[in-house]
């Protein structure tokens, strides 16, 4: 039997708070809180961001390793499966919200329109320097502070920090793409939000790179072009790993056979479905298992 992947509501950490949509707490006492849900992998149903500000360790979202540092910035999407290891002197700060809480206050702007919670492909940490992450612990503190107090429109302006939070980042992360700040970087970026939108939709029937440009009207070439600039990789590429990172969740929470979660997947030959796994994630599907599931 496979143990399913435990999924956490935002009610779980709040200790009796009569709010579910919302949550905020230092890395410190988040630990003493929830300490042994993290150390397994689990998944959210919520949107969070984390600040380390001391310490160091290793987070890793969707199976991708990354490393803890003082200024180490994370961003999860509902889903995501995380988990991490971390140094006894930890400290930051950690913040919940669910889609609603946000997406009812701003009307025109979605959490996935930003691009570390829009797509998969997207890095998940940023890395602040001396400057930001003073930017950022202010705006953290302040959410903290306003969180506790009970203020008139306290929403609003928790609201408005976590926007703050997110814009910051946002515009950090496209510094290091210099193609997103032209027209034509953003009418590229546009492109391949769809792009991924679409693949969220269709992964498990269509992975020709034919279908989606189709759908998006534009051709195979341009489509791969886009990706390329905005990711650094082929469409095919995009596609496959988006298969793949489904694989590796369901190999962890579906009490199913390999057999059954290849043909899950749109793969009606086993043997074609664990060579496109070895080679997008450089091991077989019974070795990831022996390895996650230890």
């Amino acid at each position: 039997m496979m143990n399913p992947i435990s999924v956490l509501h935002i009610d779980l950490f709040q200790a009796g708070k009569n709010t579910s949509d919302f949550y905020f707490n230092t890395m410190k006492s988040h630990l003493v809180v929830g300490h042994r849900h993290i150390e397994k992998p689990h998944r959210h149903d919520f949107y969070a961001a984390v600040l380390f500000t001391k310490g160091t360790g290793v987070h890793e979202i969707d199976f991708q390793r990354y490393e803890v540092s003082e200024g180490s910035l994370f961003f999860l999407s509902p889903g995501q499966i995380h988990s991490w290891e971390l140094s006894e002197d930890i400290d930051g700060y950690i913040v919940f919200c669910s889609q609603e809480f946000y997406e009812m206050h701003y009307v025109n702007q979605k959490l996935r329109n930003f691009p570390f919670f829009g797509s998969v492909s997207f890095p998940r940490k940023l890395q602040l320097d001396a400057h930001e992450l003073e930017k950022n612990i202010n705006l953290f503190q302040e959410l903290g502070e306003e969180h506790q107090a009970k203020n008139v429109m306290k929403e609003g302006l928790i609201l408005s920090l976590m926007s703050q939070i997110f814009i910051n980042a946002t515009r950090l992360f496209s510094k290091n793409f210099d193609t997103r700040a032209s027209a034509a970087g953003l009418s590229y970026f546009k492109h391949y939000q769809e792009f991924e939108n679409l693949i969220e939709q269709d992964f498990a029937k269509q992975k020709s790179i034919t279908y989606y440009a189709s759908l998006l009207g534009l051709s195979a070439k341009h489509l791969n072009r886009i990706v390329q600039t905005v990711v650094q990789k082929t469409a095919t590429e995009v596609i496959t790993e988006r298969v793949v990172l489904e694989a590796k969740r369901m190999l962890m929470y579906l009490d199913e056979s390999l057999v059954e979660i290849a043909f899950r997947l749109g793969y009606e030959e086993y043997s074609y479905f664990v060579r496109v796994f070895r080679k997008s994630s450089g091991m077989t599907p019974t070795q990831f298992m022996r390895k996650y599931k230890a």
